[in-house]
């Protein structure tokens, strides 16, 4: 399984304030869908941090997000070790293909491929 890139998630009640503060470290919006915005560093694309209030789709708001090759895949290799599925195998309509996993100390892992 081919990982493309792994993004932490922070709650922020302010992305805006959240996105100055990370401009003094040299990152730049990347993406804003409104409810997550994602900063992403120019120099180094897969240098990434994502902001968020609260998911639009699922019931809670993941810890992290880890970008894979082949969802399907991951998703049966997750769904096979009896791991908890806390947000079910779906296509957004922000383009990606995404479920979410709870790990072993209890964070929300959203995997997803884009489309």
């Amino acid at each position: 399984m081919t990982v493309r890139r792994v993004v932490p998630h922070v709650q922020s009640s302010d992305v805006a304030e959240s996105r100055e503060f990370y401009g003094l470290l040299g990152f730049e919006e990347v993406m804003n869908h409104g409810w997550i915005m994602t900063l992403g560093s120019p120099s180094n694309p897969t240098a990434q941090i994502s902001f968020m209030a609260r998911d639009k789709t699922a019931p809670v708001t993941p810890d992290m997000t880890v970008e894979v090759e082949d969802v399907d895949v991951a998703y049966e290799a997750v769904r096979a070790s009896g791991a908890e599925i806390v947000h079910p195998l779906q296509d957004e309509e922000w383009g990606v293909r995404r479920f979410f996993v709870r790990d072993p100390d209890g964070r929300v892992v959203n995997v997803l491929g884009h489309r």
